[in-house]
């Protein structure tokens, strides 16, 4: 745990007490903070106070005393309309952050020079967050993984001048961190996604950009319009106030100058120096696809400039396992493989998994985005069928007719029973079971988690029913 100790002897208030809301609470009381939390939810704030938690009703609070409001990520800002407890922070002058502006204070206040790498993206951020804490403990070091993804971000062990944290950052919680300031900050791409919340596109870009806008070492991916004009108004910012940070550019699509970018199965690094390989990703199956690529490259671009050898990153890119619910290769019955892509929440996401295969069965539904799946009909050729499940599934059924053979399921479980039938009849040397929903999973599913597992499920019962079929033959 990381004790806020900036606010030793300030007042709290502390809304949402999810996962982070509790460690936030936790961390600031151990920090010597008076903290009053709650939520809407009846069963939180029991579960909350049971852990010795202070909790009563904000409503009825005197706001006057606050020195600060610490929201819960999840918690409505600004859009769709700011939360309840925002709009009384607003009128008595309460500062509202959220728990990565406490450990950027904290941080500066302990060990201001301590590693911190921070990730961004509407894609991509929690495989790069994981394949840069995996390649920095290959090279022995202890690092320090959390925020967005897994561990909460109070939760881990303190900023020292050996320690290195890696952190996932959502727009929500960046929209939260005022003083954000990475040492090194990576943005992979911005597509639209979490309108809802930021209430327009350019809104939900322009918090983003705040993460690497801070930072002393900017990455930012240039396959798409708004971080390519991103990484374009940084390198105009260092050069009119000769600030010393560094803007490097990532791509899986072209080559890049003063940055590094995918070429064939290769990473190559462009500097002063000329074109180089850095590393090669061939036969790596957790970094499959070209989005990987981009991953890749900003992992590498990363961790080097925070100080590690080319050899220990190279080394463990290649030893990366990957991440559960993202590309994740589940197994594969007779010629048939199964992959579960249950994290491919929008149509982006998909299309990263639907062109890093030659011949899918691909399972798709759930809770429709912005924009449905119409961006993917160009794979129509390389599916072999769609099995569709879930609220969008007669919307995808009209957006796929004509493009590739489509059955309706209704549920998961029906298109996993049915996509292996049909995949195992396949001549083609390795057909793919694909899980890329292109949806949000709350029609059917509490998250995309177990929705996967869900998938991983059918698959073992798949597998154990051929395992006692060959063994009856």
């Amino acid at each position: 745990m990381i004790p806020v100790s900036t606010f030793s002897g300030k007042r709290v208030a502390i809304f949402g007490l999810g996962g982070s809301g509790i460690s936030t609470a936790r961390a600031l009381q151990e920090g010597g903070a008076e903290v009053l939390a709650d939520d809407d939810n009846e069963t939180s704030r029991e579960r909350a106070a049971q852990t010795g938690i202070p909790t009563g009703a904000l409503r009825d609070a005197d706001w006057s005393g606050f020195d600060a409001l610490v929201l819960a990520p999840g918690v409505p800002l600004t859009h769709p309309q700011p939360h309840w407890s925002v709009v009384l922070a607003g009128e008595h002058g309460v500062e509202i952050i959220g728990d990565i502006e406490l450990f950027c204070r904290e941080r500066r206040a302990r060990c201001p020079d301590s590693a911190f790498i921070a990730i961004t993206g509407t894609n991509g951020k929690s495989t790069t967050t994981a394949l840069i804490g995996h390649i920095f403990a290959q090279a022995g070091r202890d690092p320090q993984v959390g925020g967005n993804i897994g561990t909460s971000i109070l939760d881990l062990a303190p900023p020292t001048a050996a320690s290195v944290h890696v952190v996932e950052c959502s727009s929500y919680q960046i929209d939260l961190a005022p003083s954000l300031d990475p040492s090194v900050g990576i943005i992979l791409n911005v597509t639209p996604d979490h309108i809802d919340r930021h209430g327009t596109l350019a809104h939900y870009a322009a918090v983003k950009e705040r993460l690497v806008a801070a930072s002393r070492t900017s990455i930012v991916g240039t396959d798409d319009a708004i971080c390519s004009a991103i990484a374009d108004r940084l390198d105009r910012s260092v050069r009119e106030t000769g600030t010393p940070e560094n803007v490097i550019r990532i791509s899986a699509e072209h080559p890049v100058g003063r940055g590094i970018y995918l070429k064939g199965a290769d990473l190559v690094r462009e500097d002063q120096a000329g074109e180089r390989v850095v590393a090669g990703l061939s036969g790596i199956g957790a970094l499959r696809g070209t989005h990987n690529g981009q991953n890749a490259a900003a992992a590498f671009a990363a961790c080097h400039a925070a100080g590690l050898r080319a050899e220990d990153i190279v080394a463990g890119l290649k030893s990366f396992p990957g991440l559960s619910h993202r590309m994740e290769v589940i197994g594969k019955i007779g010629h048939v493989l199964f992959v579960n892509d249950s994290k491919a929440t929008n149509a982006e996401a998909a299309e990263r998994s639907l062109a890093s295969f030659d011949r899918m069965y691909w399972l798709a539904g759930g809770r429709m985005k912005e924009g449905g799946i119409t961006s993917l009909v160009q794979y129509g050729p390389k599916i072999a069928k769609a099995y569709l499940f879930g609220e969008s599934e007669r919307e995808f059924e009209r957006t796929l007719m004509g493009h590739c053979p489509v059955v309706v399921c209704g549920n998961l479980a029906d298109a996993v029973k049915k996509s292996f039938e049909d995949a195992m009849a396949d001549a083609a040397e390795e057909p793919v079971v694909l899980l890329a929903p292109a949806c949000a999973s709350f029609d059917q599913f509490a998250n995309f988690e177990l929705r996967g597992e869900a998938f991983r499920d059918a698959f073992r019962t798949l597998q154990d029913k051929a395992l006692s079929q060959a063994g009856e033959s």
